[in-house]
């Protein structure tokens, strides 16, 4: 086992990279759950988002179009959920596993005709000066936009449910939907808001796992991160900047394993491909053991709104 073919720069470089599809689904996600819906449709949403900006890019040449696409995929997706959920008053946690089936059998439809075809590439954005710094600069400035647009919604929407009054009244519905009614909030309307946003953010998560980080198209191409990226969301208490911190921790793991894979770790391989989800695994177990663990939760997460 020779570790010292492990370049620590590459490494961490590539953790960015491995991190961004898990940080997109999970901030959307974290964004849903904050107004009370618990949508388990993730894993469903990324892949169709995958698929569908798998094939407009292919399809116009343009990854940029790719993007485009996969964030309105997952979108129409989440509308589904949001209609099963907000107007049929569909209990939550089944329509969410229902999606992810149905995005999973969707993408497996359509993304049968692309097998073995490569999308075309974005291009990195190498920023200028910052690029040449050493160690830094590789590791941070010289990657696609998407890298650079997930670290600015975590800002955007820390920023946003903080100091907006919008955010508030997200947040107001999440935490007592009877009450945000009462006071003329449309509680509907701004959960079917947020799914969408949820929707959208998981397509593209998908999306950069097609298009950048495997650029390819495979049944079953997202691996379990939908649901790593729900998980994520309850070990960082609903709050963007420990969903940044998750994220990448569980992308640096996923990066960790293939690099001693590759660096013939006496390890068997299914230990370390599974390492992730045991990582996840035992995150929750020890929140679930802390008897505050779950206050952050929205208090009206999961639960229907019957208007009347």
């Amino acid at each position: 086992m020779d570790f010292g073919g492990i370049n620590p720069v590459i490494l961490l470089a590539s953790l960015m990279v491995a991190s961004t599809p898990i940080l997109l689904a999970a901030l959307g996600e974290m964004v849903t759950e904050k107004s009370g819906v618990l949508n388990l449709g993730v894993e469903g949403m990324m892949i169709f988002g995958a698929v569908c900006g798998f094939i407009a890019a292919v399809e116009t040449g343009s990854p940029t179009l790719g993007f485009v696409a996969a964030a309105l995929g997952g979108m129409a997706l989440s509308m589904l959920f949001a209609v099963l959920t907000q107007i049929f008053l569909t209990t939550q946690v089944p329509a969410g596993l229902a999606l992810t089936l149905m995005g999973l059998g969707l993408a497996s439809l359509l993304g049968q005709n692309y097998v073995g075809i490569k999308p075309p590439s974005l291009p990195d954005l190498h920023v200028p000066l910052l690029q040449d710094i050493p160690i830094l600069g590789p590791i941070l400035f010289q990657h696609d936009a998407v890298v650079y647009l997930s670290l600015l919604s975590v800002v955007a929407i820390w920023a946003f449910l903080k100091f907006t009054r919008a955010g508030l009244v997200l947040r107001a519905v999440g935490e007592n939907h009877a009450a945000a009614h009462a006071l003329g909030y449309k509680v509907k309307l701004v959960r079917f808001t947020a799914i969408g946003f949820g929707g959208a953010m998981a397509g593209l998560g998908g999306a950069y796992i097609s298009l950048v980080r495997v650029p390819q198209w495979t049944d079953g191409i997202t691996a379990g991160i939908g649901w790593i990226a729900l998980a994520i969301v309850v070990f960082a208490s609903w709050r963007a900047g420990r969903v940044l911190i998750g994220a990448y921790l569980f992308g640096g793991i996923t990066v960790l394993q293939l690099n001693l894979q590759a660096a013939g770790a006496k390890v068997p391989v299914e230990l370390l491909s599974m390492s992730p989800f045991l990582a996840t695994i035992l995150v929750l177990v020890v929140i679930s053991a802390r008897r505050h663990g779950a206050s952050n939760a929205p208090a009206m997460l999961g639960r229907i709104f019957h208007s009347s």
